[in-house]
């Protein structure tokens, strides 16, 4: 079983974002089982679909009104950096900083979706946001000054 199994638990409400939440936990799990011949590719294939993960909610919290410096998106930055990090180490041939974050991950990732994440996907329903179409169709509850945290003051 992996250190990450996806769970109801994990699910926020906001159907595009859980599907990438249970790709991302996916993903993971196929690092964690991974041989060391493979898994360099399956790193880097999580390392792109968590910039894509991670980009698609920056532009949701900054199109709905979230400070450019918020905690939210600092933290995005701050797990990819980790992310590459460990690219950059196993194209070296060393896997074992991709074994312990993989493993730090499936501690770090439900806390973050069960936090910062439900604050956003509460903040984008309260706006009405439509992340397919960028458009919120409940502009009047658009925050009149930028949110700097994770969204639960919104």
């Amino acid at each position: 079983m992996p250190a990450l199994p996806w769970t109801d638990g994990l699910k926020l409400g906001l159907p595009i974002m859980d599907t990438t939440h249970q790709e991302f936990v996916d993903l993971l799990a196929r690092a964690e089982a991974a041989d060391d011949a493979s898994l360099p590719a399956l790193w880097n294939e999580l390392v792109e679909h968590t910039t894509e993960h991670f980009a698609g909610e920056d532009e949701w919290m900054l199109a709905t009104g979230f400070a450019l410096g918020n905690a939210h998106t600092t933290q995005h930055k701050a797990v990819l950096r980790v992310l590459r990090h460990g690219a950059a180490e196993a194209a070296r041939g060393n896997l074992a900083p991709i074994r312990k974050v993989v493993r730090e991950l499936a501690v770090w990732f439900p806390h973050h979706a069960q936090t910062m994440d439900a604050s956003l996907a509460l903040h984008l329903q309260g706006v009405g946001y439509d992340p397919t179409t960028g458009r919120a169709s409940r502009p009047e509850n658009l925050p009149t000054q930028a949110l700097s945290g994770c969204g639960d003051d919104a």
